[in-house]
C-alpha cells in the first residue's frame, strides 16, 4: 500500500524535500502489514506538513506551512504528481486541510493567527480564491482579565459583526474579532445570516461555564474530568491554571471534519474552543461554539458512526466527547485522561479511531506514547485502556490501516509500524521501520 508522506523542510528545521512516498507491503495492496520503504519523492514541496486526497480524483492538496499557503497537485504517474496552479494564500502556519465529501469545497486551518479559510475547487480541482471565515473570539477573555462575561445577545450580535452599541442596545462597544475578513465566499453579513438565526443556541453562551472556578481540570488525571462534568459544561476558572500562559492565549485553528448532515467542526487550540458550521448551497455559516476547559488546546478530533465527536486536547491530553442534544446544539457530555503514564510536558497530537470504532488511539509526544482509548457504550463513554511506546520520537501523526498502525516520528525521521490486537486493541511493539525525512502526516494513496 502506498502513502503519500508530509514533512518538514529546512525552511521548518526539517529535511525533507517534498512530498514523500511510503510503501507498506505490496504497493497495491489494501493491507499496510508488509514491510516499509520509502521510494522517494511524489513532488517537491516546501513544508508541506498535511496533505489530503480528494477522492475519485487525481488530486491532492498539501498545506506548505511555512509559506502560509495551500497548493494542488496533479497525479501524472503511479506516485508522481505535478503542481496544479500556483500555491493560493491560506494565513500563519497553515497546518490542515480537508477535502468536502462532495469534493466541491477545500478549507484549511491556519495554527499562526487563527484563519479558517474556504476555498472552491473546480471541476479538475484547482483551487478558487480564498475566503476567511469569521474570527473566533476567545470564550475565556473576560474569565482571564476579571472582566463580565457578554451577554447572549451580545455574543450572537458579534458573531456577524454586529455594532449594538452603535445601536443603543448594547453595554460595550464590539471589538470587531467577528468581524468578517475576507470576501467570496464569506463576504457579507447577510451570507452568514441575521441574529434570529443564531438566537438561543448561537454563539458561545456563557451559562455553559460550570464547574470548579478555582480549578477548571481538577487535581490530575479522572479528577480532571470529573472537575470538567460536574454538572454540565467546562469550567472557567483559575487562569493560572492553565497550560499555556493565560498573556499568550491566541486563536490557532487547527483542523476541519466534515459531519454528516451538512456540518463542518473546525478546532481552534489557542481559544479552547470547536467550532461548528453550516454547508449552505457550498458555503459555512456558523452556528456555534462548543468551549472546553481553559487551557486544554483542543487539536484533532474524530467523527464516531455512533454520532459522537471526539477531540483530542494537546496541552491537558485528554479526550473529549461531544454530541448534539435535541435541538441540534452540540455539547461535551464525558471526557478522560489519556493514561497515567503521561507526564508533565507531554503533548497528544493526533486522534485515530480503530476500524471498527471500539478503540482510539492517541499519539503523546514528550514521553513518545500511544495512547489507547477504549469507547463504550452507545459512543458516548471513553476509558483509557493503554499506553505504549509509540518506537519513535516525537509521534506527529498516526494512521490505522485494519490491523496496522502507522506511526510518523518527526524528530527521530522515521516511520514505524505495529499490529493491532483485535480483542484488545493495543498495538505491539514497532514491527517495521522506515527512514522518512521530518514526516509529519501520512496520507493513503489510492
Amino acid at each position: 500500500m502506498r502513502f503519500l508522506v508530509g514533512g518538514y523542510s529546512a525552511d521548518s528545521g526539517g529535511i525533507a524535500t517534498g512530498i514523500g512516498v511510503l510503501v507498506a507491503g505490496e504497493p497495491g495492496a489494501a493491507s499496510a502489514g508488509g514491510p516499509l520503504a520509502m521510494v522517494g519523492d511524489a513532488v517537491a514541496a516546501s513544508s508541506p506538513s498535511w496533505v489530503t486526497w480528494s477522492e475519485g480524483t487525481d488530486v491532492a492538496y498539501a498545506t506548505l506551512e511555512a509559506e502560509g499557503t495551500v497548493q494542488a497537485f496533479r497525479r501524472i504517474g503511479e506516485a508522481r504528481f505535478a503542481p496544479l496552479g500556483d500555491p493560493v494564500e491560506a494565513g500563519e502556519a497553515v497546518c490542515h486541510a480537508a477535502v468536502s465529501p462532495d469534493g466541491t469545497m477545500l478549507v484549511a486551518a491556519c495554527w499562526g493567527d487563527g484563519r479558517v479559510v474556504r476555498y472552491p475547487l473546480t471541476a479538475d480541482g484547482r483551487i478558487g480564491r480564498p475566503s476567511f471565515a469569521p474570527a473566533a473570539t476567545d470564550p475565556y477573555a473576560d474569565a482571564v482579565t476579571g472582566g463580565q462575561p457578554r451577554s447572549d445577545l451580545e455574543a450572537a450580535a458579534a458573531e456577524v459583526g454586529i455594532d449594538l452599541a452603535a445601536l443603543g442596545l448594547g453595554g460595550r462597544e464590539d471589538d470587531g474579532s467577528f468581524g468578517l475578513s475576507g470576501s467570496g465566499g464569506f463576504g457579507g453579513v447577510g451570507e452568514f445570516g441575521g441574529v434570529g438565526e443564531f438566537g438561543g443556541s448561537g454563539g458561545f453562551d456563557g451559562r455553559e461555564l460550570r464547574g470548579t472556578a478555582s480549578d477548571p481540570f481538577g487535581a490530575a488525571g479522572g479528577a480532571r474530568a470529573a472537575a470538567a462534568f460536574g454538572d454540565g459544561g467546562p469550567a472557567a476558572g483559575d487562569p493560572a491554571s492553565a497550560s499555556a500562559p493565560v498573556e499568550e492565549r491566541v486563536s490557532r485553528a487547527h483542523q476541519t471534519v466534515f459531519l454528516p448532515g451538512g456540518l463542518v467542526a473546525t478546532s481552534d487550540l489557542g481559544f479552547d474552543l470547536v467550532r461548528f458550521w453550516r454547508l449552505v448551497e457550498g458555503r459555512m455559516r456558523p452556528l456555534h461554539d462548543v468551549a472546553l476547559p481553559l487551557g486544554s488546546g483542543p487539536r484533532h478530533m474524530v467523527w464516531h458512526p455512533s454520532g459522537h465527536l471526539y477531540v483530542v486536547t494537546e496541552y491537558s491530553c485528554e479526550v473529549f466527547v461531544l454530541a448534539p442534544d435535541e435541538t441540534g446544539r452540540w455539547r461535551m457530555v464525558a471526557g478522560v485522561p489519556l493514561g497515567a503514564g503521561t507526564l508533565a510536558g507531554d503533548s497528544a497530537a493526533e486522534l485515530a479511531a480503530s476500524r471498527d470504532g471500539a478503540f482510539l488511539y492517541a499519539g503523546v509526544r514528550g514521553s513518545n506514547t500511544i495512547a489507547v482509548v477504549a469507547v463504550r457504550g452507545a459512543g458516548e463513554t471513553l476509558a483509557p485502556a493503554a499506553l505504549v511506546e509509540a518506537g519513535v520520537d516525537w509521534p506527529r501523526h498516526h494512521r490505522v490501516v485494519r490491523d496496522t498502525l502507522l506511526v510518523a516520528g518527526e524528530r527521530s525521521d522515521d516511520v514505524v509500524s505495529m499490529t493491532l490486537d483485535i480483542r484488545s486493541g493495543v498495538p505491539g511493539r514497532a514491527r517495521f521501520r522506515a527512514p522518512a525525512p521530518s514526516p509529519t502526516c501520512l496520507t493513503p494513496l489510492a
